[in-house]
Parts: C-alpha cells; structure tokens; sequence
C-alpha cells in the first residue's frame, strides 16, 4: 500500500540538533526551488534570444542542466525531511511495532551506507575536476568543479537528513516509518 501525506514531516520534538539539521534541510529546499525557477527564467531567455532575436545562446543550454541537477541533488535532503520519497509500506503496516522498528533501523543503515560512499565518492570527483581544471568542451568552458560541486554538497546534506532521522528514530522522536503507532 503506497501511501503519501502531506502532513508526514520529520518529527523534531524538542531536539536543538533535529531541529537544526531540519532547517538546514529547508533552506536547501528553497535553495533547490530557486535554482528551478532560474532554469525556467534562462529557458524562456535563450527562447526569446534564440527564435525571436535569431541569434545563438552561447551558456544557457549548459546552464539550465547544471541548475537542474544541483536542484535535484540539492533538494535530496528536503524531500526527506518532507518524506516525500515513494514508499510502499506494506511490510512495515503487517509488522509489530518492535520488529516495525528494527526494519526501519536496519533501512536508515543501509540507506546511510550507501549514501555516505556516494558523499565520498562525489568529494573525490569534485576534487579531481577542482585539482586538474577541468573545463567543459563547450564554447562557455565552465570550470566543471563549480556544477560537481553539487554532487558532494547535495549528498552530504541529504546524509545528515538520513542520520537526523535516525537519531530521531533512536530517541523516539518519530515513528518508524513515520506510521502511527500501534495502540
């Protein structure tokens, strides 16, 4: 049963640290929206130079695909603060509470895991495209170390979500799953 509400955002209580990291996690949502809204405005920019005023568009192709990707990376921690993620919770409805709460321990593990070699990875890239200059094979030549920057940020972010929401979890703060509990 895939379910999705609105009103399912990670529980803070009173933790300074959760609530901290959720703000952190909000202001790389607005971030994320503003680089989305840029996109569009660049796009609708290089329609009217490109068909109107006949002339070429030199950055803005490469521009709006590197605003759409940090977006999208940098809006991870957003969405999982916001549980916006699709998720079928099926096996955590037919579950006891305990065991409902060793598998969500078990998923924000492996979901950390994964995320934290991706982090890793993603600074090591960054890094190399930074140390070597790297420069992309298009007439604008951007430094590629400030569009990969996105990469590690973004991931890095979106791991401090997942550990918030353990820590959550570990306290007590949310529920596994963010699923009501059983009575």
């Amino acid at each position: 049963m895939a379910t999705q509400s609105s009103s399912s955002v990670a529980s803070t209580g009173n933790n300074q640290f959760l609530k901290f990291i959720s703000l952190l996690s909000s202001v790389s949502g607005w971030v994320a929206a503003g680089m989305i809204l840029l996109a569009v405005i660049i796009t609708c920019q290089m329609i009217i130079v490109r068909f109107v005023l006949n002339q070429s568009t030199i950055w803005q192709t490469e521009f709006v695909i590197y605003l759409m990707i940090a977006a999208t990376l940098l809006g991870l921690p957003y969405v999982q603060r916001l549980r916006g993620h699709v998720n079928v919770d099926l096996l955590p409805l037919m579950l006891p509470m305990g065991m409902r709460r060793l598998l969500a321990i078990i998923t924000l593990l492996a979901a950390i895991g994964i995320v934290g070699m991706i982090t890793v990875y993603g600074y090591e890239f960054w890094y190399e495209a930074w140390s070597r200059n790297w420069k992309s094979d298009t007439v604008w030549g951007v430094r590629l170390w400030i569009p990969y920057l996105a990469l590690p940020v973004g991931f890095t972010l979106y791991l401090i979500q997942l550990l918030a929401d353990l820590v959550a979890l570990l306290l007590r703060i949310d529920t596994p799953f963010s699923l009501p509990e059983d009575k």
